[in-house]
């Protein structure tokens, strides 16, 4: 068996990162007979006055507002739903691009999404097969298939939870034991240097700044008219670098993430000779 490839781990938000917009917005809220300014305040207004994280106000909202249009939630309605995303210039071909790339680099890439939006949406959507794990919201089911209460809540704090169980190779949610191990961070699977985020705002600073302050690399992507808030993320330190979101080959983002898998190969060569040269000295003492 050959020797086995160091991993780089890209980490994607969903909406407004990959896609055009809010994901709710591409066919739930025009189903409720709402409309997108409409429902997010009230989902704001909701976590306002009640003290409310705000994802579980919007899924609250959701399964109120469809049972009061007499449209009640089913997983499979949310799959179907996925179907109508709209990303960006040159996702879907991306990921079996850039995949491919690091294995030129003689690395493994492996791609995973961190959202606050909902997985059985993403489950329905054309891009859904190219991660390796999707940490999103999710809705718990009755019998019956109806949507009932929050499974899984993720916001802009807890999102940095999954970064560390993708550094530590514990993706099983329901696994802690061992997420809390102690490991040396040379040992564990993917480093943080190996670790690229890319989000598009301030939902995404936690997971950007932890990226970066442990040496990965954090981008912002934006759309013409979101350009001042990425460019102050950049200004603030916050993120290494912004593009935007067009990612076709050859465009801004696509050279970024090349040159940053690049650097990334070489130091894992470096670090990899390192330590054997530091465990041939302790051998030899």
């Amino acid at each position: 068996m050959g020797e086995k490839k160091p991993v780089i781990a890209i980490m994607y938000d969903f909406d407004k990162t990959l896609c055009t917009k809010d994901m709710q917005e591409y066919g739930f809220i025009p189903s409720i007979n709402w409309t997108a300014p409409k429902f997010w305040a009230k989902a704001s207004s909701l976590a306002q006055e009640e003290h409310m994280d705000k994802i579980l106000a919007y899924m609250y909202l959701m399964i109120k507002e469809s049972k009061s249009s007499e449209k009640p939630i089913k997983r499979e309605n949310f799959v179907t739903l996925g179907g109508n995303i709209e990303f960006f210039n040159g996702v879907e071909e991306w990921f079996d691009r850039i995949t491919e790339y690091g294995k030129e680099k003689g690395v493994t890439i492996e791609h995973y999404i961190i959202s606050s939006g909902l997985k059985e949406i993403i489950e329905g959507s054309k891009i859904y097969k190219k991660f390796k794990k999707i940490y999103a919201c999710e809705f718990l089911y009755e019998e019956n298939g109806l949507a009932v209460w929050p499974k899984m809540a993720v916001n802009y704090t807890t999102k940095t939870q999954f970064l560390f169980r993708i550094n530590k190779g514990v993706l099983d949610i329901s696994e802690d034991e061992k997420l809390n191990q102690y490991v040396d961070n040379d040992d564990r699977p993917i480093p943080f240097r190996n670790m690229i985020y890319i989000g598009d705002g301030l939902t995404d600073v936690p997971c950007m700044k932890l990226v970066k302050s442990n040496g990965g690399k954090s981008i912002a992507v934006y759309q013409a008219r979101k350009k001042k808030v990425v460019a102050k993320l950049l200004n603030d330190k916050r993120v290494d670098f912004i593009a935007p979101a067009d990612y076709s080959d050859g465009k801004e983002i696509d050279q970024i993430v090349k040159d940053v898998i690049v650097k990334m190969s070489i130091e894992s060569k470096l670090v990899k000779l390192h330590r054997k040269q530091i465990h041939v000295i302790q051998q030899n003492i």
